[in-house]
């Protein structure tokens, strides 16, 4: 047999560089690069390999150096939500902190279903010189280390503690980052002595593969059974969620949706997949959902998913579905989503599983009642999209008002990314989306940080769109720092900081739980309350994202907004468009629950008030049996 000596970490890197996804015909890198932050625990190890790989060009695999170790994973995920989940980047760190860092991207990863291969460095595997730096000991067990954690947050974990361990660890990792049901988060552990170690690896173990991700065929008895729902319907409804996007069934959704006549609703996910304004399209779904979409869910006699997992947001925490008789089928890739809310489960990609159910549904039509209902709401949906947008509010602008505008401005492939805050919930009710890649919403986990990151995650994805980071002053604050790496590797992504001194999203909650916007805004410590609540902090972020080498224009009115959009347009570098709004909103009209529990008893009238109206909810709340 033949073999090539190569230490742990030179294996790896020419392993990586010959792995490929394929899907539909069509091949694409799996591993398309590597982000990293070197350290003591990675520097010698794969640092030496991936320079190695670059000098002798005896493997493609290009490096990428991050700012932020949760910063590379966030821009990594995003990556692979732009390429379906096809294709996904692995991000290398060094011991201790630098590994820890990348928990929380991580988690987002495998909350959201979506592929990254983690390697962060662990401790020496011979135990030699223990304790090193930025070692955890533990009086329990001599082989737990501070990487234990990524177990709770991976879909496959592994400590390579000796080389030969990499041939079948490395191979299930590609096994999992190329399954759609369990993809996720991907973490091999790599202790610092076994990345320079050197072993006799078969030849064979960097030849080229083909990961081949297939298309689960539906079951013909799955099939017939839904169907058989369907055809009983009077009031249906379609949920897209991301799985619909990430199968490519946009056109086939379509489709079905026009033959039909079924409206669609969509998650944050699956936003895109109908274009807002195709005649069956009725907005997002849920706590923040659309007056279209929330009031056909609360008459629902049959619902059927698509590529969905049903978010307490999307079912309003089990109140938006109101029908006491209500039915669900539910078309999903994993079991795990297919058989929720007792549903008749068809289990199977989501194109060819709705091209199964419009050949069975070729003669079936909802009522045209119910097609006049669907135009009506429809018809008020817009009324209070359009209010939204031209306020006329002041002295500062509301951030719909922003939204609305930047809605304008951008066009059909352009890609706006989010993730927590205000934002999401005004975008999930305003957004206008045309294409399945235009709105990037990360609602799984919706981590604060993400959006800067993401830009340039997409950017790279697909460099022929535009990219524009929506992000509020929060999240900035907690990572920003990624502009730098925008602009180091000449990528342009612009950047609307949309500035509010505060938490506008848990402010409003938190008034309406009866916690009076406590801790939620960007204060001075009042010398006579004890508070937060004194005067404006004098925090200047605009002067931030200049320092950090991005182009910077300010707006203070929807107008001045418009404008400097349009010359971020025309800028060839990272530009960040800074506008102040009201943080006090005001927000689009609620249409929908979120159950946060609130006191049950308390001392202040606002909480107990609160309480009256949460337990006036929560009285509609159910399991659907």
């Amino acid at each position: 047999m033949e073999t090539i000596r190569l230490t742990t970490a030179q294996a790896l890197v020419r392993f990586l560089a010959n792995q490929y996804s394929e899907r539909d015909g069509r091949e694409q890198r799996l591993i398309p690069g590597v982000w990293g932050i070197f350290g003591h625990g990675n520097v010698a190890g794969v640092g030496q390999a991936l320079l190695q790989a670059a000098v002798t060009e005896e493997a493609d695999l290009p490096y990428y150096l991050a700012r932020n170790e949760q910063g590379m994973v966030h821009a990594a995920v995003a990556y692979a939500k732009m390429r379906d989940r096809l294709s996904a980047f692995a991000c290398t760190a060094s011991t201790g902190p630098g590994s820890t860092n990348m928990l929380t991207g991580a988690a987002l990863a495998t909350t959201n279903r979506l592929p990254v291969l983690l390697l962060p460095s662990d401790m020496f595997a011979t135990r030699t010189p223990d304790p090193v730096l930025q070692q955890l000991e533990d009086t329990r067990s001599g082989d737990v280390t501070v990487n234990d954690a990524f177990r709770a947050v991976s879909k496959y974990f592994d400590r390579i503690s000796r080389p030969e361990q990499l041939i079948p660890a490395a191979s299930a990792a590609m096994r999992v980052l190329t399954d759609p049901v369990e993809t996720g988060a991907v973490t091999l552990a790599l202790p610092q002595d076994v990345q320079a170690e050197a072993f006799d690896w078969p030849a064979d173990f960097f030849r080229r593969r083909v990961w081949r991700v297939g298309r689960p065929v539906p079951e013909a008895a799955a099939v017939e059974r839904a169907v058989r729902l369907l055809r009983t319907a009077k009031r249906p409804l379609i949920v897209a969620g991301g799985g619909t996007v990430y199968s490519g069934a946009h056109t086939q959704l379509r489709a079905f949706a026009e033959a039909t006549g079924i409206p669609v609703a969509d998650t944050h996910a699956g936003k895109g997949a109908v274009a807002w304004d195709h005649p069956c399209a009725v907005g997002g779904i849920g706590s923040t959902g659309s007056y279209a979409a929330n009031e056909l869910a609360r008459d629902a006699d049959v619902v059927l998913g698509i590529g969905t997992r049903y978010s307490d947001f999307t079912t309003a925490s089990h109140t938006v579905f109101g029908n006491p008789d209500v039915t669900f089928v539910n078309l999903n890739v994993a079991r795990l989503d297919a058989v929720k809310h007792s549903a008749e489960p068809l289990v199977a990609d989501a194109r060819l599983g709705i091209e199964a159910l419009a050949g069975a549904l070729a003669d079936w039509q909802v009522p045209e009642d119910y097609r006049r209902r669907t135009r009506q709401l429809i018809s008020r949906t817009r009324e209070i999209e359009d209010r939204c947008f031209t306020l006329g509010h002041g002295p500062r602008p509301a951030q719909t008002e922003i939204l609305g505008a930047l809605n304008e401005s951008l066009g059909d492939r352009d890609v706006v990314i989010n993730a927590a805050g205000s934002m999401p919930g005004d975008l999930q009710q305003l957004w206008r989306a045309r294409d399945p890649k235009a709105y990037h919403v990360e609602y799984a986990y919706s981590c604060m940080g993400y959006e800067v990151a993401a830009g340039l995650g997409a950017k790279m994805a697909d460099p022929t769109r535009e990219v524009v980071v929506l992000v509020g002053d929060g999240s900035y604050l907690m990572m920003a720092q990624e502009i730098v790496t925008m602009v180091s590797e000449g990528l342009k992504v612009i950047i609307v900081l949309v500035q509010n001194h505060g938490f506008a999203s848990i402010g409003a909650l938190s008034e309406s739980l009866g916690s009076q916007r406590f801790g939620t805004k960007y204060r001075y410590r009042d010398d006579a309350s004890g508070l937060l609540d004194g005067n404006v902090l004098p925090v200047d972020l605009a002067a931030n994202a200049a320092s950090l080498g991005a182009d910077v224009l300010h707006a203070t009115t929807v107008d001045e907004f418009r404008t400097a959009m349009e010359k971020a347009k025309a800028a060839e570098r990272t530009t960040v468009v800074h506008v102040e709004t009201d943080l006090y909103g005001p927000n689009p009209p609620a249409h929908g629950w979120w159950d946060v529990p609130v006191s049950q008893t308390s001392a202040l009238d606002s909480t107990r008030t609160a309480f009256e109206t949460y337990a006036a909810h929560k009285a509609t709340q159910r399991h659907y049996l």
